[in-house]
């Protein structure tokens, strides 16, 4: 069997969801597009369990009261701001959980409120990949994603990548602590715990 069908079938199998590397290795690279970071995001945000974060932007939308509605920015301190509504914490939670929150605080001011809360751009939790991948660039977090997923949407390894030598860097108490990842392995569904669940601003170095 060809290396490259072998390398994106043993990818299939190991992310079993829908993310696989295209075609294995690449032989050039296309920096990340708009496109495909406005599609990545938007699964993120669409995950139900979604935690939002600072300077996440949310759409909120009552459906009785137009000066309500908006987007806004989740400030450093957690809270975003809305009319009548004032600070309301919105760090931490869901949107599901805002949107709660948000229906029960304007109960003061609207008859029977409806609230519908939707992330409109992530910015708080935000991965980073370079060196020799098909796309490099910043991709958002989402829940549970792993080092070879995230090389999976980046476009895969280049044909000339150390791939027995990709690292992880992630600061941890404000040192930077370094995670092996051997490409060849984990395809081949060895040594699996290399491929760790990845953390908000973990930058992945393929050389």
């Amino acid at each position: 069997m060809p290396k490259s069908v072998a390398v994106s079938i043993a990818c299939a199998c190991l992310l079993g969801c829908g993310v696989a590397a295209e075609g294995g290795q690449q032989s050039a690279k296309t920096p990340a597009t708009a496109g495909d970071r406005a599609t990545a995001r938007a699964a993120a945000a669409a995950h139900p369990d979604y935690v939002i974060g600072a300077e996440d932007v949310l759409t909120v939308v009552f459906w009785k009261d137009k000066e309500m509605s908006g987007d806004f920015v989740v400030r450093p301190d957690g809270k975003i701001s809305l009319p009548l509504l004032r600070d309301v914490d919105a760090a931490g939670s869901t949107p599901e959980e805002l949107r709660t929150r948000l229906v029960q605080a304007a109960t003061k001011y609207l008859e029977d409120p409806d609230a519908t809360v939707v992330v409109k751009e992530i910015h708080s939790r935000n991965i980073f990949i370079t060196g020799n991948v098909a796309k490099p660039g910043t991709y958002p977090l989402t829940t549970g994603m792993k080092v070879l997923q995230c090389i999976a949407l980046a476009g895969g390894v280049l044909e000339y990548a150390d791939t027995k030598n990709i690292v992880v860097i992630r600061n941890e108490n404000g040192r930077q602590q370094y995670h092996k990842f051997n490409y060849n392995d984990v395809i081949k569904q060895k040594r699996t715990e290399q491929n760790v669940d990845l953390k908000p601003g973990d930058t992945i170095v393929v050389p």
